[in-house]
């Protein structure tokens, strides 16, 4: 491992964060206060987790005692050394081309190509008021929050911090509420198109067999959920 400290690289910091927001921002693409909580929420765990990779190790100060007097052979305060997991563990090699970043890399590429496809299901069905029922929300009703769960998921797998491990159950407990509300929203303007729509489709986590929702007309306006 590279004993070599690598913090206080601020820009570093500030280039990783816009250029995931940038991402996430394109394929997103935030319009109501709604969108925008959901976002600054995200753009909250992005923020938290680079400042520590590269900035300051909030984590490893507020641990250093425990893990010193436990792995007191490591230099937790190597870029290499501070791939938590992966450490702790007991992994030997480059943590970058390891199995926690191989998944943590799925995980992120995958949750940007949800939220870009869901992004084009939504935008078509607002232009023609109709509900999103194509694409993921053939398979779930709310694709782009869960879409953000597994980004920061990935994320997680690749560099745990605790204020991100703090972050993630409120933000999941915050999207959850979103979308009910918006499911309330949903069902009080379609009515049954939506009750029916809810019946086949799950909320979050997809059926292992899928099944396909009953379609509504194109005439049958509806404020899509996210």
């Amino acid at each position: 491992m590279n004993p070599g400290p690598a913090y206080g690289h601020w820009q570093l910091v500030i280039i990783n964060t816009f250029i995931v927001l940038v991402f996430a921002f394109s394929f997103f693409q935030p319009r109501t206060r709604r969108d925008w909580r959901t976002f600054g929420g995200f753009s909250a765990f992005v923020v938290a987790l680079f400042t520590e990779m590269y900035g300051f190790p909030l984590t490893i100060y507020l641990l250093s005692g425990w893990l010193t007097k436990h792995y007191p052979q490591i230099d937790w305060f190597s870029h290499d050394s501070s791939h938590l997991l992966q450490t702790l563990l007991g992994w030997s090699g480059d943590a970058h081309v390891g199995p926690l970043h191989l998944i943590s890399g799925i995980l992120i590429i995958g949750g940007l190509m949800l939220l870009a496809s869901a992004w084009r299901v939504l935008y078509r069905a607002q232009r023609r008021a109709a509900l999103a029922c194509t694409g993921p929300y053939a398979y779930i009703r709310h694709p782009q929050y869960m879409a953000f769960l597994v980004i920061m998921v990935g994320f997680l797998f690749q560099w745990p911090t605790l204020p991100t491990l703090i972050m993630f159950p409120i933000l999941a407990y915050i999207y959850v509420r979103l979308a009910k509300r918006e499911e309330l929203e949903a069902q009080r303007i379609l009515g049954q198109v939506y009750t029916r729509y809810a019946l086949h489709v799950p909320r979050f986590f997809p059926h292992l067999r899928k099944t396909t929702p009953a379609s509504p007309s194109s005439s049958e306006a509806e404020r899509s959920s996210t």
